[in-house]
């Protein structure tokens, strides 16, 4: 697998956190657990994103109310978010998620399987359902009919859609991580990256 390194020269200097407006701390401080808040505060990709400001509030509102509202939990949500930080070879995304996930019961041999791609047996009905449904939009950009028949059935409408939307702004995390070459915050250097999880 190609894992993209942790950039030591990141394409755009990070602007500084401390240009946040108050309304866009306020809004980020409403993020599930404490993964991505203090030593886990993602400041390089934000700061990327704040280029654009006209975008990046209304961004990070639609985010933040995605965690708190989409009808998949948090642990579904990390699970994957994690495969597709795999999927993207993004160490960026998996370093800043192995902690929430890790806050959120997902487990180390877990971990291993969401890089494997090993699901059958290791997860619930449901939530292999979300990481074959993942693969497969990632993958191959739709779902297949049987797959649709044999995984679609097992999530509800809302569920289908909220997954749709999750993938897609992590879409937009992974391509602006490896495109911009983010690099990693040093407080999270220490999390064993994409690179190590297999060994």
């Amino acid at each position: 697998m190609n894992i993209h390194p942790n950039e030591p020269n990141s394409r755009l200097e990070p602007l500084s956190s401390k240009q946040m407006k108050q309304q866009w701390l306020d809004t980020l401080a409403q993020i599930p657990g404490d993964g991505l808040k203090g030593d886990g505060f993602p400041h390089n990709v934000l700061g990327m994103l704040m280029y654009s400001p006209e975008l990046f509030g209304p961004f990070l509102d639609y985010w933040v109310k995605s965690k708190l509202k989409m009808s998949l939990s948090v642990r579904q949500q990390e699970l994957v978010i994690l495969r597709m930080g795999v999927l993207y070879q993004s160490n960026y995304v998996w370093k800043h998620h192995v902690p929430v996930a890790l806050e959120f019961a997902i487990t180390q041999p877990e971990l291993k399987n969401l890089y494997s791609g090993s699901y059958d047996g290791n997860f619930n009905a449901k939530e292999q359902a979300l990481l074959k449904l993942t693969d497969e939009m990632i993958v191959n950009r739709t779902i297949s009919p049987t797959l649709w028949a044999r995984q679609g059935s097992l999530l509800s409408a809302q569920e289908i859609v909220d997954l749709i939307m999750l993938i897609s702004q992590y879409v937009l995390f992974a391509l602006a991580n490896n495109a911009l070459q983010v690099p990693i915050e040093a407080p999270l250097e220490k999390i064993p990256g994409l690179e190590d999880i297999n060994c």
